[in-house]
């Protein structure tokens, strides 16, 4: 059988959901070209089953997997290529379509994701590894540094996908989002006939899952922080572990807003949910949300933990039309900035930059026409790429262009008013680099935060791992701290991946995104520290029953009744140790009437050496004692630098009156991590 697969099936899907001309480069606003060769009249192409498929090349790097993955060792699986690069909104909007496929497909489809990168940074495949966690991806990963994959299959934009039958020909190609209507049909009719043939191959793949072998951290990955001089409260968006987080500017958790757990839902703090939050703004006594994978902006009211949803409907918005607040429909928001009852929205799934006006309740677009380019103009006209960091003052507002590796303005305060380049890249999506210089001189890689120091703008030059300053006025660009990706405090630090900033008097903080902390520049001096978070372990729901964490049972306890004691015997790497400020505890609890705690349920394990005795009461029946160990662990050279780890021992239980004394070892074992 023929599968007339995108043009008969899917074009006209694709098409009724963009409506923006193509580029010179054949891109839309739902897609990004990787360069100016000519691509085909539509984004889409009907390729018969029968042309086979180019295998990989060897000698590449693959992730999430144990050895190099061929498309032969695949034959009796449908397998989806997804060629994507980790900057690109248009390639993270189809993730959760990538997702649901798998999911109704789990033995019959294999998704490899091709990752041939845009930016130099994001060729590195210690950085893929990174985005790989950032985004929870469970499939097979390639880095196609070189491009050979990408030119063996002739894709042309970002996202592009290819579906593979299980005897090894292409099926289809489609450039672009709205992938989950496109291809399910054909998947379904692909498996279908296979399954008829008796040609399906139902072996789960082996997968070696880069996340399994990382340490947990205290914060992760997060995107954007918020200092708030009148409170002295700093505002941490927590992405990756959905949620907000409070703190003193020493580090002592105030509040915690969100579940952790990925999710929709208004309500009280700790049973409210985010998922993936980045930007903040303030205004009054309520905390604003660029809650980017919902797609909406969530309000916290500060004075009751209460959270709300503002603007958003949780689906991605196209097209972009603005009106009241409880129909608008936002994408991917990345950045907030307030101006009295105005808030400013980097809307950067659309390429625009919307603005919430608190008083009418009311949403428009303001800046850009959703084309992704570096046109400037009138606002409504001009051409954004993803704005992905917002700063305002005296109604000019300051975006960091991440795609345009620029950083632009926009004279909000002026009914006439336009966009213009402060400083970096001007003629193409393509001109990056890390050069400082004045104006168009500049070069930035995929900046995504900006802040306002006096005068200056400082910038997080986020894939250069560079914080530098921009003179407005002039548009000299020059680097401040920073160079090599890594982790290093003191007066000469290293970031990695840096993605928000915030500045409170002569104070800069940083989210430092891939190094999973804050950090904090004096620039009077220079001197760079990492914050610690003291008192977060309060707010980890320890003992629920809703506890999510990894569990370890250990066999069951066969004992007399009586005095018992449990030792916890953490092996840490060397160098390495418990931290001395951040809380860290263990959590004990029973089920079945059969221990008590003489010391009290909870053992506090702060800066703590291991191993350490527990002493408990058993009591004859039968049930299980329930340990949940909440651990900060650190450099001994860097105690801002800090791991989490959360584990829930069970050990089932038979006391009887008479019988052998219990000790029970609560062991495990830490491996240093990567840095």
């Amino acid at each position: 059988m023929k599968w007339t697969f995108w043009l008969l099936v899917g074009a006209a899907i694709f098409v009724a959901a963009c409506t923006s001309t193509e580029v010179s480069s054949g891109a839309t606003e739902d897609t990004e070209a990787a360069t100016a060769a000519e691509a085909p009249s539509t984004t889409t192409q009907s390729v018969a089953g029968s042309i086979a498929a180019p295998d990989f090349p060897v000698g590449l790097d693959w992730l999430n997997v144990a050895e190099p993955v061929s498309l032969e060792a695949l034959r009796g699986k449908v397998v989806l290529l997804d060629f994507w690069t980790y900057g690109c909104i248009n390639c993270i909007h189809i993730i959760p379509d990538l997702k649901r496929l798998e999911a109704e497909y789990p033995d019959e489809l294999v998704v490899i994701g091709v990752h041939s990168a845009k930016f130099t940074n994001e060729a590195q495949t210690e950085n893929i590894r990174e985005v790989i966690q950032r985004y929870d991806l469970e499939h097979p990963v390639v880095n196609d540094a070189a491009f050979e994959i990408w030119d063996s299959y002739q894709a042309r934009a970002w996202p592009t996908i290819v579906l593979i039958d299980p005897a090894g020909n292409i099926v289809g190609t489609h450039a672009g989002e709205g992938v989950y209507a496109v291809v399910a049909p054909v998947l379904a009719n692909v498996v279908a006939e296979f399954s008829a043939r008796g040609e399906l191959n139902s072996e789960p793949v082996v997968l070696r899952l880069e996340k399994d072998r990382t340490a947990d951290t205290v914060l992760s990955y997060p995107g954007k922080v918020l200092a708030d001089p009148a409170s002295d409260v700093l505002y941490i968006a927590d992405t990756e572990h959905h949620r907000i987080i409070a703190t003193t500017d020493a580090g002592e958790v105030v509040a915690v807003y969100g579940s952790g757990s990925a999710g929709f839902i208004d309500g009280p703090a700790s049973q409210a949910s985010f998922f993936s939050p980045q930007g903040l703004a303030l205004i009054g006594e309520t905390l604003y949300v660029a809650d980017t994978t919902n797609h909406a902006v969530r309000s916290i009211d500060l004075a009751t933990g209460t959270v709300g949803t503002l603007a958003g409907t949780g689906d991605k918005g196209w097209p972009p039309v603005g009106g009241a607040l409880a129909d608008v429909s936002l994408a991917s928001p990345w950045a907030l900035a307030s101006d009295g009852q105005l808030l400013y929205v980097a809307n950067a799934g659309t390429h625009q930059i919307w603005v919430i006006d608190l008083e009418s309740m009311t949403a428009m677009p303001l800046v850009g026409n959703t084309r992704e380019s570096t046109t400037n103009g009138p606002l409504a006209e001009a051409e954004l790429a993803q704005p992905s960091g917002l700063a305002i003052r005296d109604g000019i507002l300051y975006f960091a262009d991440s795609e345009s590796s620029s950083i632009r303005s926009a004279d909000v305060g002026s009914a006439n008013g336009v966009t213009a380049l402060v400083a970096g890249a001007v003629a193409s999506l393509f001109d990056f680099g890390d050069v400082d210089g004045v104006g168009s001189e500049a070069r930035f890689q995929h900046p995504l935060g900006i802040a306002i120091y006096g005068n200056l703008l400082l910038v997080a030059d986020t894939y250069n791992s560079k914080i530098k300053t921009i003179d407005p006025t002039t548009g000299e660009a020059v680097t401040l701290y920073g160079g090599e990706q890594g982790w290093e405090d003191g007066r000469n630090p290293r970031f990695h991946e840096p993605g928000g900033l915030s500045v409170e008097g002569d104070v800069a903080w940083v989210a430092d995104t891939n190094n999973h902390v804050i950090r904090r520049i004096d620039l009077t001096t220079g001197e760079t520290s990492t914050l610690v978070l003291t008192g977060l372990d309060a707010y980890t729901g320890a003992g629920e029953v809703t506890y999510n964490g990894p569990v370890v049972t250990l066999p069951t306890l066969e004992a007399a009744a009586g005095p018992a004691e449990l030792i916890l015997d953490v092996t840490l790497p060397a160098g390495y140790k418990v931290n001395e400020d951040a809380s860290s505890s263990l959590f004990l609890f029973e089920e079945g009437g059969i221990a008590s705690f003489p010391n009290g349920d909870r053992i506090d394990l702060t800066g703590t050496e291991f191993p350490v005795p527990i002493g408990m009461t058993l009591n004859a029946g039968t049930g299980s004692i329930v340990a949940d160990l909440t651990l900060v662990w650190c450099r001994e050279d860097a105690e801002g630098l800090c791991f989490f780890e959360r584990l829930r021992y069970v050990i089932p239980a038979q006391v009887t009156a008479s019988g052998p004394a219990a000790a029970i070892e609560l062991p495990l074992t830490l491996e240093a991590p990567e840095i």
